[in-house]
């Protein structure tokens, strides 16, 4: 077996209210169409991916992600071209986005570039850019 990619990313946040403006914008910047809008979730898809945020359980909304607990680490998509990364950063700004690394070339792959930003509960995402094919 061989998988084909990853079909989704679900991201629990503390308080669906405040985070669901953020993701609105965000996922609608990055092309992808709102499939589900309910109480407590939204499930957006677009470039061979899905991305959802669904409220916490009561007992965890006064928590914030904390990236070295166990789970998930980061979320990172794939940008087609060098210039979205920038693009982002600049919509990012806008919104009032909070940016822990500006865009900047990294060693994972040739050509790695990328922007590293959180979610209101302070949940990381990455945008990045690889030429051609990459290691992928």
């Amino acid at each position: 077996m061989e998988i084909n990619g990853v079909a989704h990313v679900m991201l629990t946040v503390s308080d669906f209210a405040t985070c669901l403006p953020f993701y609105e914008q965000l996922l609608g910047f990055l092309g992808l169409r709102t499939i589900i809008r309910a109480d407590g979730m939204l499930y957006c898809v677009g470039g061979r991916t899905a991305v959802g945020i669904v409220q916490a359980e009561d007992r965890h909304r006064d928590e914030r992600f904390v990236q070295f607990r166990v789970g998930l680490h980061h979320a990172c998509f794939r940008a087609r071209e060098r210039q979205d990364v920038d693009d982002l950063r600049a919509f990012l700004v806008k919104i009032g986005a909070k940016i822990v690394h500006p865009p900047e070339e990294g060693a994972w792959a040739p050509g790695y570039y990328s922007v590293l930003f959180e979610d209101p509960d302070g949940i990381r995402l990455e945008v990045n850019h690889v030429p051609g094919k990459g290691l992928l």
